[in-house]
């Protein structure tokens, strides 16, 4: 691995540090990782939150992005925090690789690995080379799709690691739906947890599988507490350029202050 810290993207508002190669010895594999801040906190000390986001090359420059669209997440965090909306936090975003798919399910081997990286690589790293708040209640995982799946999959296996999650346009349908099983099985362990799950009611082959989700966790009584905020958002498409219009909303309810 070799890094470049406090490198400032023409098109990338705040701080940017990439660390290149990063080894997993969980994956046999190398990825990417990009880690952003606001440029409030460049010359502090002040503990942050952290919020782990999965494809990762499509977060901040459209140079990286699948199709040239990327979330706008540096623009999107920087106008919240003027705003004062929300708090600030750090973003890690984990490059996907060649085994996206199955790294992206934890009912896969790979996806079993692949948190473990997280967990027991990536997040080790963050904490020993940032200043981090540690705890569940501040360290989040976002993603979409397969990402958010995975998201979902990780805030109901791990909620002593990932107290926040934002599951967007997810993937439910995977492994006949197994997720359904998986949730109801974590669900009553895991209370205290912030769950932000959204679909776009254009996603015809996902939305009713998140509306059952959605209901389901009502079921459970998850709402209590206003720890759960379902978004079906109307018009929403599969695709980048519609996670950066709502990427406003899982990050108040998450970081809000």
């Amino acid at each position: 691995m070799y890094s470049e810290i406090h490198k400032n993207s023409d098109d990338i508002l705040g701080i940017v540090d990439y660390h290149y190669e990063f080894y997993s010895s969980h994956l046999k594999n190398e990825r990417d990782i990009i880690v952003w801040y606001p440029d409030s906190v460049i010359d502090g000390y002040k503990r942050l939150p952290v919020l782990y986001m999965h494809d990762g090359q499509n977060l901040f420059s459209p140079n990286t992005a699948f199709i040239g669209v990327d979330w706008k997440v540096d623009e999107t965090v920087e106008t919240l925090l003027f705003q004062e909306k929300i708090r600030e936090f750090i973003v890690v975003g984990i490059y996907n690789t060649k085994d996206r798919i199955d790294e992206y399910n934890f009912f896969t081997p790979k996806g079993k690995s692949y948190s473990s990286f997280i967990i027991h690589e990536l997040k080790p790293f963050i904490d020993e080379n940032y200043s981090t708040l540690r705890g569940p209640e501040h360290t989040g995982i976002m993603g979409s799709s397969m990402g958010g799946l995975y998201s979902f999959q990780m805030a109901m296996r791990y909620p002593q690691v990932f107290g926040n999650a934002a599951c967007l346009s997810n993937s439910f349908w995977i492994n006949d739906k197994k997720i359904f099983q998986f949730a109801e099985e974590y669900i009553p362990e895991i209370f205290g947890q912030k769950l932000y799950i959204d679909c776009g009611d254009a996603e015809k082959e996902l939305i009713e599988d998140n509306r059952k989700m959605n209901s389901l966790l009502m079921n459970l009584h998850y709402h209590k507490n206003n720890l759960l905020l379902w978004n079906e958002e109307m018009g929403g498409k599969h695709n980048e350029g519609d996670w950066a219009k709502r990427l406003h909303k899982p990050l108040t309810f998450l970081f809000g202050r």
